[in-house]
């Protein structure tokens, strides 16, 4: 465990510790892993609304006349594809077609985009990213310290949000200037839990206020671990659990967002395995007995498990786990060995929570 004095705090730190958040590190930042408690913030998002703060995330812009031309080369999506005030989802890969990172672009011009990245990889990330630019006439610059960053999610977030803001929120995988609080701001409607919401970048002086806000007019404050449940719940993907360099996209079933006639780096060695066909795959499982696998439990007869929790929402143990190819079909029984017993699973089809209206 680092040393909390080495830790780097949010600009909402003070909120946190006065709503007597449990703070714990995580990828060099002291942050809130939940405050009332994680089924309570859980049960907040799916039924009303939750504001995280998610500062801890990178920021690069890139900027200049090859712009769109150097991310089409760095990122497995179409680029080009995005309009101006859109967002997209892609993949950073390794020339073996191994994942570096997932990330989102938002296009704010026709030669300026953002492009956010996890926190744990946000140097590695823009490393390999200077590196990539070297070929390109373009400005790669670190973002990181302008932003802060808020996600409020839940059926109820955006009207939440829009109480506060001078214009219409963008639409869903959009982004738009707004005055959120009397604070310019980036707002995406962008998200990671399954629930409608917006993502807002403001900043670190105007963090505060947004959050003010926002909570005075309902939104509940939700740490990590409600942020967990919720992403598992519909299963996407967390890097360092379900995504790695050791894979590729394929296997962990984004090849949508890969476009290999792009020619992005890696597009090659994903090719290939798209078209072999991968030795196994990432898939979400429900426990079908009692016990809740977690990360790193073996699966018997080939596989481990990379995520794993009790969902809130479906009252089971749920996860993703990594298995052969030929066991990957929904409905495939499945032992996990959980701390030296067998417990009984079955392979389910994504997402494990539709809900209510699905």
């Amino acid at each position: 465990m680092p040393d909390v004095a080495e830790l780097r705090r949010t600009p909402l730190h003070d909120r946190h510790v006065a709503a007597g958040a449990r703070l714990v590190p995580f990828s060099g930042w002291e942050m809130p892993v939940q405050y009332e408690g994680i089924r309570e913030e859980h049960a907040a998002v799916r039924e009303g609304a939750g504001v995280f703060d998610v500062s801890h995330m990178g920021q690069v812009e890139t900027r200049g006349p090859q712009a769109e031309a150097f991310l089409q080369r760095a990122l497995s999506n179409d680029v080009s594809a995005i309009a101006v005030g859109g967002a997209q989802y892609a993949v950073l890969c390794r020339e073996d077609g191994g994942i570096v990172d997932d990330l989102f672009t938002y296009r704010l011009a026709p030669d300026r985009y953002l492009t956010v990245t996890n926190a744990a990889n946000h140097e590695k990330d823009l490393a390999r990213l200077r590196g990539l630019a070297a070929d390109f006439d373009v400005e790669l610059r670190d973002a990181a310290g302008d932003w802060a960053m808020l996600a409020v999610q839940g059926p109820r977030s955006r009207d939440h949000v829009q109480a506060i803001a001078d214009a219409p929120l963008p639409a869903r995988m959009e982004i738009a200037t707004r005055v959120l609080a009397g604070h310019t701001c980036l707002v995406a409607g962008t998200g990671y839990t399954g629930e409608d919401g917006v993502e807002i970048l403001c900043s670190p002086d105007g963090a505060g206020a947004v959050w003010d806000a926002v909570v005075l007019r309902g939104a509940t404050p939700a740490g990590l671990g409600a942020r967990d449940t919720l992403r598992l719940e519909v299963c996407y993907p967390l890097y360092g659990n379900d995504l790695m360099e050791s894979r590729g996209p394929i296997e962990a079933g984004l090849g949508w967002c890969c476009k290999e006639e792009t020619g992005f780096v890696g597009a090659p060695a994903v090719r290939a395995v798209r078209e072999a066909g991968p030795a196994e795959r990432l898939v979400a499982f429900e426990m079908t007995g009692r016990g809740i696998a977690r990360q790193g439990n073996p699966v018997i007869g080939g596989g481990e498990v990379t995520s794993g929790t009790m969902s809130p929402s479906l009252g089971i143990g749920i996860g993703m786990a990594y298995v052969p190819t030929e066991r990957s079909k929904p409905g495939t029984e499945m032992a996990i060995d959980v701390r030296g017993t067998q417990r009984p699973a079955v392979v389910a089809a994504k997402p494990l929570y539709r809900g209510p209206d699905a």
